[in-house]
């Protein structure tokens, strides 16, 4: 069975590898498993930091 994917280009949903709009990659729109041990949390806020930090949102 396959799952909904999104363009990361146009960010047009599509059942397909690549999007049909604009032959991009698609890739998968479920967000990850939850879990309360999560070790990669420190790293994922991070890196969210430095993006809204480089779009300026961030101060």
């Amino acid at each position: 069975m396959k799952h909904v994917l999104k363009c990361t280009n146009c960010g047009q949903y599509t059942m397909k590898d690549v999007c049909p709009n604009c032959n991009e990659k698609a890739v998968s729109s479920r967000p990850a498993k939850f879990s309360v041990q999560d070790r990669y949390a420190r790293l994922r806020r991070a890196a969210k930091r430095d993006e809204l930090t480089k779009k300026g949102l961030l101060i």
